[in-house]
């Protein structure tokens, strides 16, 4: 299967010599617990990278959360931050198509991009849950990028947090769930916000009902398609959030399934108007004014 040039131009950044199936992005992996996560002290199991059968990449067994540090060209650099949370139904993670690849189309448009490697609910003999280890990830990645800001040039008032699929519903959470930081913690990454200032939630998973949105909740960006199962719960949230006085803007396209990022898994993905979504995203952002005109 011929895949799109954004998505080969990152495969040829070659692959990591001990794993011929994982990606080296060239890119610096930060652990977001130096000395262990919170629940995961003493694991010593090691993360497994599945043979690909798409040309696509998958990860899974993650005990150690990271995020993957990929930084727009200082001349472009506008200080807005993105989490990036890929999916994969908690089982592994689609580094590339929904990590990689829309981390360099972030990076063209000034955006800096974290890629969030997080613990996984469906993690064979352990006991992850989306709501606690998947979501501490996702909150101590938020606060790690805010505490680490003026290293990677990004306004601490512009992080926000992106997910697709089961990283979506990890997105809804983070931007439902997030304390201002614990001011009197030992840890300076914990006195941080976990708030995002805004979300995107491109084809999210889960459900709606377990999430309680407030006039706090982030301004929120959501695509679906129309042939996706997704797409009811989707406007299910889209309801929940306009309801609740948030700025939210909600794309169902006709057709385009699952699991497209932001390049989509072949060069046809080009023909379908979904593939125009990352075009939306940056009027949205700009409109908000999140980003500059």
């Amino acid at each position: 299967m011929r895949m799109p040039l954004l998505c080969t131009v990152v495969f040829c950044a070659l692959a990591r010599a001990q794993d011929p199936n994982a990606i080296d992005l060239k890119a610096p992996e930060i652990a977001l617990w130096p000395n262990g996560a919170p629940g995961s002290e003493g694991v010593t199991a090691k993360e497994e990278w599945i043979p690909t059968t798409d040309g696509f990449h998958r990860v899974r067994n993650i005990h150690q959360p990271s995020i993957t540090v990929f930084l727009p060209a200082k001349d472009k650099a506008t200080g807005v931050a993105y989490v990036i949370c890929p999916g994969g139904g908690h089982n592994y993670l689609v580094m590339d198509l929904e990590g990689a690849n829309v981390a360099l189309r972030l990076n063209a448009m000034g955006i800096a991009a974290f890629i969030l490697k997080s613990r996984l609910a469906n993690t064979k003999d352990y006991h992850y849950k989306v709501d606690v280890e998947s979501l501490a990830d996702a909150q101590r990645a938020i606060r790690m990028v805010r505490f680490r800001a003026h290293e990677w040039g990004v306004d601490t008032a512009h992080v926000g947090i992106m997910g697709f699929s089961a990283g979506g519903e990890l997105a809804a959470y983070a931007e439902t769930r997030w304390d201002r930081g614990k001011p009197d913690s030992a840890d300076p990454v914990d006195r941080q916000s976990s708030r995002p200032d805004f979300a995107v939630l491109a084809y999210p998973g889960g459900n709606p009902a377990n999430l309680t949105v407030t006039k706090e909740t982030p301004a929120t960006f959501i695509v679906v398609n129309n042939d996706d199962g997704l797409a009811p719960a989707s406007a299910g949230y889209y309801a929940a959030i306009r309801k609740a006085g948030v700025p939210v803007e909600l794309h169902v396209y006709n057709r385009g399934g699952h699991g497209f990022g932001m390049t989509g898994r072949t060069p046809a993905f080009a023909q379908l108007p979904v593939s125009g979504w990352p075009g939306r995203f940056q009027e949205w952002m700009v409109d908000m004014g999140f980003l500059p005109r």
